[in-house]
């Protein structure tokens, strides 16, 4: 498996292409916006994109859909229908497919968005705006930080330091690095009336 990293300038978001390299099938997660760069990455590598993950509805990071879709016809995923209305396959809850031949695992992490889904592939999390190098997603509610900061510990803090965190915006880090970063996670949820509201 590689994993290629793309840039958004207008969102300053972080799209990926994971290409399963044994069959030349490939997924983009989170196309903010569609480059010639990575149409490039896609025709040049004669790739077939199979799927497109979306980890959240907000333009940053699904608003090249539209072009995408007027050139290849991949399967979409989200939890959210909108975001390509009746080409979305919603999923929800937490679950396992099967995608370009590799094993994609998701679970929902609301918090930040209700529509928020964290995807792995391998010993990579893409992690949308949730969780990135040193901070949690901001949400619009004290109570919304706390499900998320709730989510995050149960599903994300119990796995492995050595998981590959790949965010939707910022560089890429470890679990380790994240959890050092984040010391007081476990006292602050613990308790949720002391939270403040992040902006």
């Amino acid at each position: 498996m590689k994993v290629y990293f793309h840039l958004n300038i207008g969102g300053f978001s972080n799209c990926y292409i994971v290409v399963n390299e044994k069959t030349s099938e490939a997924i983009i997660i989170d196309p903010g916006k569609i480059t010639e760069e990575i149409i490039s990455r896609i025709e040049n590598n004669h790739l077939k994109l199979v799927a497109v993950l979306i980890t959240h509805n907000h333009g940053s990071h699904a608003g090249g859909l539209h072009t995408l879709r007027k050139i290849y016809s991949p399967k979409i995923l989200a939890a959210d229908w909108e975001v390509a209305g009746e080409e979305t396959t919603v999923i929800s809850g937490d679950g396992t497919l099967r995608l370009a031949k590799m094993i994609v695992k998701y679970m929902s992490v609301p918090g930040h968005t209700s529509d928020s889904v964290v995807y792995q592939i391998g010993n990579i999390l893409f992690t949308g705006d949730i969780l990135s190098a040193g901070e949690i997603g901001s949400t619009n509610s004290s109570y919304s930080e706390y499900i998320l900061k709730s989510n995050i510990e149960k599903k994300i803090f119990s796995q492995q330091d050595n998981v590959i965190l790949m965010p939707g915006h910022g560089p890429p880090t470890t679990l380790g690095a994240v959890k050092a970063f984040t010391a007081d996670f476990k006292k602050m949820i613990q308790s949720p009336q002391n939270d403040r509201v992040r902006n």
